[in-house]
């Protein structure tokens, strides 16, 4: 196969100062993409923004692999950040194809001894900075006839302990992939999203949630470099699925699909009839398949 490349194509990557977005970064800047670097310089759980600036630290490396890149310090969790952030894009590079939402914060926590204002803080970073970020560039991607979304969702949102909070944000996101997948493409934007895993800072502060056992793998074999492949091309016009997420860590890669079962149909269901018949209603057999969004095919 030929060598994907991004030559002439401009890419936000959000929260892509440090850990996972750094390494999207690189990768789609040394494949030859304009990168939008852009990273509040938030601390890991949320609680304020260090004294640091890892935007434009990576910005520097890419330039001086000789690469382009800008970098953005706007918070994205708030509606006019995002539009200052698509505005400098434009700005800077006259045109945007595809959008990392990749930014987040992380803490462990029981789900009754968080406050409300926190749980609305990560729908803040999580949900809506991926939702303000995708209607800011929404015009330029469709203008650009090969728009591409990459949404980042975490396992976490199908249970993980001490992680209501932030595995319900990443479900609110999984429901904005699948759902701007279907309004994106009639237009030719797909959007999808990628469930990593690797040793980053964000999975230092998760280790309470986390086994001895797995956080020794996360931070020796599971490395920010290994997830980055993936979202490069979900990113790139080669990528021709829509509404799908993906599974990336330590190099294996597979797809996170959700499906309906055959189950039970009677027109006199009962209570009793449930509790006979649910291990149909459970039975995943080779009838069922993964819900998925079509898309168009072009002439």
């Amino acid at each position: 196969m030929d060598r994907l490349s991004f030559k002439g194509r401009v890419v936000i990557v959000t929260g892509a100062g440090r850990g996972i977005g750094r390494a999207h970064a690189l990768l789609l800047a040394e494949r030859g993409a304009s990168v939008v670097v852009a990273d509040l310089g938030a601390r890991v759980d949320g609680s304020g923004v260090d004294g640091d600036d890892p935007a434009a630290d990576v910005v520097a490396e890419i330039r001086a692999a000789g690469g382009r890149a800008v970098a953005s310090r706007a918070d994205i969790s708030t509606e006019a950040g995002a539009v200052a952030l698509v505005d400098a894009t434009i700005d800077n590079f006259g045109k945007l194809h595809a959008v990392v939402n990749n930014a987040g914060i992380v803490r462990t926590a029981r789900f009754d001894e968080l406050s409300t204002a926190e749980y609305q803080r990560y729908l803040d970073v999580h949900f809506f900075g991926s939702l303000h970020v995708c209607r800011a560039a929404w015009p330029h991607l469709i203008a650009s006839g090969t728009g591409r979304v990459v949404n980042t969702v975490s396992a976490a949102m199908l249970g993980t302990p001490l992680m209501t909070h932030y595995g319900s944000s990443k479900g609110a996101v999984f429901s904005l992939t699948r759902n701007l997948a279907v309004e994106g493409a009639e237009h030719g934007v797909l959007v999808n999203a990628v469930a990593p895993g690797a040793g980053t800072r964000m999975a230092e502060n998760a280790a309470e949630s986390l086994s001895p056992e797995v956080m020794a793998y996360l931070r020796t074999q599971l490395l920010p470099e290994h997830v980055a492949p993936v979202v490069a091309f979900l990113a790139h016009p080669a990528c021709q699925v829509t509404g799908e997420v993906f599974n990336a860590a330590g190099g294996a890669v597979n797809r996170l699909a959700m499906v309906t079962t055959t189950g039970i149909h009677d027109p006199a269901l009962t209570v009793e009839t449930v509790a006979e018949r649910f291990d149909e209603v459970m039975a995943i057999t080779p009838e069922a398949q993964p819900a998925t969004v079509a898309v168009p095919q072009t002439t």
